[in-house]
């Protein structure tokens, strides 16, 4: 009896040895997966210590799912942007073919706004309290992203990547620090042209047509700000039109009589269009500042000359290769994007920048999901959006880098491309020659 009761005691002994063991290597399986690498370890092969930490998730993301939300103008008076939310709904389908994102399918939702600002914050409730959405990606236009700046983040929603070149973006992050723009800021652009003006034409008239809204307003600022206290000598005619207007033809005339020889156009394409064709209409050749946002030679140029518009003097600025410009023709990335449509997009025109555009965004995008890894929390998704450096897209013109930097660092940084080259269009080649250096405005 003593010898079975020994027994039954060391037996005892070794069960809570055993316990103490196991819960020191070990711990309890619901407080630890077992998947982060502990002191001393490495994450698996192809894998960064974020992709194999436990994962987070906030509302729209799941094990197998990251859904996005997006808003474009496919009708309406600025339906020729609404190419590019269609070339990333398609980078996506091809991202999601080939495995999705750290094992995970995006599931992009769009919605149409017309580019009316009363749609947009219709449409950005629906994706944000109905369907659901992690983050609102690369909606169109100033007036549209304006509309549901606060809306998003008062319910802090990333505002990625959106496609306007605002100044506001960037300005002051620290009221928005869950919006980012993409592009380089129109008020940048705007300074690019009037550093070549000193150059090539010190004593230019500059007549300016622009879109009465915060689109239009910026660029202009941008423009006065750069040529400082020559401003009122420089300009010497303004006209606005609305996006609601049938045709610019007015406007067109009244600034041709003010004796200008420099036109600062600031349209988006229909309206870039009607200008350019009333131009030549009305005998007025003056030197032509395209603003970059309707530099498209088959949305906007091509019609132009199918109207009998003169082309021939016409600058403007790149920061993204021309798909159309046969100086890319052996350039791998620009091939890629070409196959990419061919596969994927094959109704899109494979020459429009506007695509070349939503196809290099889009690239930009999934670096930042990729470096969220597991974590697919809103805040870490911002975290990486702003905390980018030196990434290289080879859509982007040669030596152009994004960087990005958050709020809470010494020198906060919402304008990912600084950087543009100015270039001329070639109308005999349809095409536009780059010419000078790439200017890089962030360090200026």
């Amino acid at each position: 009896m003593r010898t079975r009761n020994r027994w039954t005691a060391l037996l005892m002994l070794f069960a809570a040895v055993a316990m103490v063991l196991a819960a020191a290597c070990g711990g309890d399986d619901d407080d630890d997966t077992g998947e982060s690498p502990t002191a001393g370890q490495t994450a698996p092969a192809g894998q960064t210590p974020a992709q194999t930490e436990k994962p987070k998730y906030d509302t729209g993301a799941s094990d197998t799912e990251i859904k996005i939300g997006g808003i474009y103008p496919f009708s309406g008076p600025a339906a020729a942007y609404g190419t590019i939310g269609k070339t990333v709904e398609a980078y996506f389908k091809m991202v999601n073919e080939q495995g999705g994102i750290n094992g995970r399918k995006i599931t992009f939702i769009t919605k149409d706004d017309a580019y009316s600002p009363d749609k947009t914050v219709q449409a950005a409730r629906e994706l944000v309290e109905q369907e659901k959405v992690l983050f609102i990606f690369n909606t169109l236009g100033t007036p549209p992203n304006t509309a549901i700046w606060d809306y998003l983040n008062q319910q802090k929603i990333p505002q990625l990547f959106v496609a306007t070149g605002a100044s506001k973006w960037g300005a002051d992050p620290k009221t928005h620090p869950w919006t980012i723009g993409w592009q380089p800021d129109y008020q940048s652009e705007s300074a690019i042209y009037v550093e070549w003006l000193n150059k090539e034409k010190p004593n230019a008239k500059v007549a300016i047509l622009y879109q009465n809204d915060d689109y239009g307003k910026d660029y202009v600022e941008g423009f006065k700000k750069a040529l400082g206290t020559k401003a009122s000598s420089v300009i010497v005619k303004e006209a606005t039109y609305a996006t609601t207007d049938a045709s610019v033809s007015a406007q067109v005339t009244q600034l041709k009589e003010s004796g200008a020889d420099t036109f600062f156009l600031v349209a988006t394409p229909k309206f870039a269009t009607q200008a350019l064709v009333t131009a030549t209409q009305v005998g007025w050749k003056p030197t032509i500042l395209l603003n970059s946002v309707s530099q498209s030679i088959p949305a906007v140029l091509d019609p132009a000359a199918q109207q009998g518009a003169d082309l021939s003097n016409i600058i403007t600025t790149f920061y993204i290769k021309d798909p159309g410009d046969p100086q890319w023709a052996n350039d791998k990335a620009i091939q890629d994007y070409k196959a990419f449509m061919q596969k994927y997009y094959p109704e899109g025109n494979v020459n429009d920048g506007f695509n070349v555009y939503g196809y290099s965004v889009a690239q930009t995008l999934v670096h930042v999901l990729k470096q969220a890894g597991n974590n697919l929390t809103r805040e870490n998704i911002m975290k990486q959006a702003t905390s980018i450096k030196d990434l290289r897209i080879d859509t982007l013109l040669p030596g152009i880098l994004i960087n990005t930097s958050p709020v809470d660092s010494p020198t906060p940084d919402y304008y990912p491309i600084q950087a543009e080259q100015l270039a001329k269009y070639n109308p005999g080649a349809k095409k536009f020659d780059l010419f000078g250096q790439v200017i890089d405005t962030g360090k200026k």
